[in-house]
């Protein structure tokens, strides 16, 4: 099973360029692909002239926004393949992030996952398709890079880590009260009644335990996923097209299949439902609700934007897209158990329900082979390593990972040829405690 969120689904329906390793997670070893240095997007010049000659472009409609390698330009530029709306960061001062930048970091080395091999931090982040890199510790920046064409001042695409926050703020409704986690979805969005979602609970959803029929097996055209894709526009629709054409339209056609709360499946689709129960109960879009409730208040440098569908409604499973040290803001406010910028932005008993994870057997039945012994709560995903690392995750690379015992976090961007974290954990993970343990040291 891939990780699911808003690009890896824009390879399909026969629109995309990307090959077939690209296209599934397998257990061989993808095709050879360019490595980050020859993928880079200033050196192969896509986009750039006035107009770029026809080699160069970076489209929508042919599919080749989302074709390696082209997509390295893409994900720091999504605005320009569909509509968006904004998330302000609001009119309060900028909260400072202090500078303690180490020179030692760089050289820094550990042992691959699954091999004998070393590598350093500096080799890991062209290993990864690293666009930007920000470590902080105690809160200050001790290390910062970017590559390709993402600046300091620029937005790229958080893919599924999207949902983390959407997951964070269902956690706090039900800590208000707004959301009973007991509660059928069908008692929030009576649309969903005669659906898969119906009987399925709140607390069931956000740690993706329904059981539902929608594979995202890519290589089977009948996946519920294209369907998904399409309805929110994600995917150009082909000619006479009449499926569903929102997300939420979507969501009213899914079915059961299975029992809920039986085990752990990674379903984006799970966050769309998550996220009209939000707005449902709320009375305000998802947008809305992260201004209003976390980014407005994080003291943020940059507004952030969200894919949104043709009726307007965002993408929570994957459409975020924001500047690389507001998300290490956002993993710094968690690691200080939801303080920051002078207030309690998120109740200190969500950080600790999130922290302690979720069902670790439900979770083993999905067979993550990097990460077999984590687990899945309010959509984060949980280490239970010995410093209680967490972290929010997308595909082709990014993550804000949270380490409290080191009082680390790292927010990454990435555009690695590949969609699945399986791919980049074994030269992520390793870094990331290596690096934590050295900072305690």
């Amino acid at each position: 099973m891939t990780h699911s969120c808003f690009s890896r689904m824009t390879r399909f329906a026969g629109l995309t360029v990307l090959a077939a390793a690209v296209q599934t997670v397998s257990a061989q070893a993808p095709a050879k692909v360019l490595d980050a240095q020859a993928s880079d997007p200033v050196t192969l010049g896509w986009m750039m002239g006035s107009p770029p000659p026809p080699d160069k472009l970076v489209q929508f409609a042919n599919g080749s926004f989302y074709s390696f390698p082209r997509f390295r330009w893409t994900f720091s530029n999504s605005r320009q393949f569909g509509p968006t709306t904004s998330v302000s960061r609001g009119t309060t001062p900028m909260s400072v992030l202090p500078r303690a930048e180490r020179t030692d970091i760089d050289g820094l080395s550990f042992q691959v996952m699954g091999s004998s091999n070393t590598m350093t931090w500096a080799q890991s982040l062209g290993a990864n398709y690293t666009d930007g890199i920000v470590v902080l510790h105690k809160g200050r920046i001790v290390y910062e890079r970017y590559f390709g064409v993402l600046k300091p001042e620029g937005q790229h695409i958080a893919q599924s880590v999207t949902k983390s926050f959407f997951g964070t703020i269902g956690a706090m409704l039900i800590a208000e009260g707004t959301l009973d986690e007991n509660a059928p979805v069908s008692r929030y969005v009576a649309e969903l009644k005669d659906t898969g979602f119906g009987n399925a609970t709140v607390r069931q959803v956000l740690d993706m335990t329904t059981g539902i029929k929608y594979s995202e097996n890519y290589a089977d055209p009948k996946a519920e996923v294209w369907d998904h894709v399409r309805a929110g526009g994600v995917l150009p629709r082909p000619p006479g097209y009449a499926g569903p054409k929102t997300f939420y339209e979507f969501l009213q056609t899914v079915q059961a299949e299975g029992e809920h709360g039986q085990a752990f499946a990674y379903k984006t689709v799970n966050s769309d439902a998550l996220g009209w129960i939000i707005r449902r109960v709320t009375g305000k879009s998802i947008g809305e609700n992260l201004q209003e409730r976390i980014w407005g208040k994080l003291g943020a440098e940059q507004d952030a934007y969200f894919s949104v569908d043709s009726v307007g409604n965002e993408f929570a499973g994957g459409g975020m897209n924001a500047g690389l040290r507001d998300m290490a803001r956002f993993g710094e406010m968690m690691r200080l158990e939801g303080r920051y910028n002078g207030q309690q932005i998120v109740p200190k008993s969500v950080i600790m329900d999130i922290t302690k994870g979720g069902n670790r057997a439900n979770f083993a039945k999905a067979g993550y082979k990097t990460i077999p012994d984590w687990s899945y709560r309010n959509m984060w995903w949980v280490s239970h390593n010995e410093h209680g690392a967490y972290a929010a995750r997308g595909i082709h690379g990014q993550t804000i990972y949270v380490d409290p015992k080191a009082e680390m976090v790292i927010a990454r961007y990435a555009s690695h040829p590949m969609a699945a974290n399986a791919y980049m954990d074994p030269t992520s993970l390793p870094a990331y405690h290596a690096l934590a343990k050295h900072l305690m040291n």
